[in-house]
């Protein structure tokens, strides 16, 4: 895998990025250090985690997936250099008070919260720290519409970015990303940035697959056109497009117990719990095997190979299944059933937006 640059940073990392939020819930320490040193040898050199993981959010869990991942860095000394690590911090509560108190994202907030990552992660410096989510109203995690009058913000954009430029100044965080924005968030970080000589956005890390393709309809010429790059998380739609869910569903005694839709009733209340979304799953999952392939090659292929990605983040609990990700590199999608693929788009449209 040729590393790529992401955004106007320094950085350069591999196209496949190791996702981390089971760790510390359906993966304990020991398996997760198995599979983060087999993501190394395998070649990836980016990690992707959060101060509010594992997933699904839990009091006794916040944190965990972090101090996992410092555990693992000081067992293995020189390693941390060789990586570029990628953290959040969180947004506004959404029903998790254990984060921080007050339901906003100060810039006090911000501050606090990569220095407790800082520790967690036993690291000096973060290389990308991402804003988890907006601090201002917007749809996301499935809500389908902006609804002004639920605004709340009480932090601007311009004192979110002076927080992160105060972190970059003291050499905590290299450079800044986001996660589940919008268009409009977007440019505002960017064009503040540019305007009054902070640090301009990297990354924007959105999810992006095959039943939820929302940003090409509009971020993806935002982010082009910035030059700010796409780090697409959920490629396998929670397990949807693994084919695992497509006999027995996502709930009752033949669902596997080991797939998080089918083993969380909180991850079911989401877009991935979404009948509509299993239904599109299974369109999709036929066609990969019509064509020869397993649902998950072609569910990675397509993001594996599409110009808005600039690395896929890959989450998993097993190493076999980490190996079945990584060897679906490099498969090519022919003209012919990448338009298949937009003909069920047409007809199914985005069900797990």
């Amino acid at each position: 895998m040729q590393r790529i640059q992401l955004g106007r940073s320094d950085l350069h990392v591999t196209p496949i990025c190791l996702g981390t939020m089971t760790f510390g819930e359906q993966v304990d320490e020991p398996t997760a250090h198995d599979i983060l040193d087999h993501a190394v040898a395998r070649g990836v050199d980016f990690l992707d985690t959060a101060e509010m993981y594992a997933v699904p959010a839990r009091k006794e869990t916040y944190g965990a997936t972090e101090t996992i991942l410092g555990n693992w860095f000081a067992k293995n000394p020189g390693l941390r250099q060789t990586l570029t690590l990628a953290t959040k911090v969180a947004g506004p509560s959404r029903g998790m008070p254990w984060v921080r108190e007050g339901g906003g994202m100060t810039a006090a907030d911000i501050v606090a919260s990569c220095e407790g990552s800082l520790r967690r992660l036993q690291t000096d410096v973060i290389d990308l720290y991402q804003i988890h989510w907006p601090e201002r109203n917007v749809p996301a995690f499935g809500t389908m519409y902006y609804d002004p009058t639920k605004e709340r913000t009480q932090t601007s954009i311009h004192e979110q970015l002076e927080a992160l430029a105060g972190l970059v100044k003291a050499g905590k965080v290299r450079y800044i990303g986001l996660s589940n924005e919008t268009p409009y968030g977007v440019h505002e970080f960017v064009r503040l940035a540019e305007q009054h000589d902070l640090p301009r956005v990297a990354t924007v890390q959105n999810v992006y697959c095959l039943i939820s393709r929302a940003l090409e309809n509009g971020l993806d010429e935002t982010m082009h056109r910035l030059d700010v790059s796409l780090l697409a998380y959920s490629p396998l739609g929670f397990g949807l497009l693994t084919g695992k869910y497509d006999a027995s569903g996502t709930e009752g005694p033949d669902a596997p117990k080991d797939g998080r839709i089918a083993r969380y009733e909180s991850v079911r209340k989401q877009r991935w719990g979404r009948p509509e979304a299993l239904a599109a799953a299974r369109r999709y999952n036929q066609l990969a095997r019509d064509h020869g392939m397993t649902p998950a090659r072609l569910a990675l292929a397509f993001c594996y190979t599409k110009w808005q990605v600039a690395s896929t983040i890959i989450g998993v609990t097993t190493r076999a299944q980490l190996d079945e990700d990584l060897d679906a590199w490099g498969t090519t999608l022919s003209p012919e059933l990448l338009a298949e693929i937009d003909k069920i788009r047409w007809e199914m449209r985005d069900p797990a937006n």
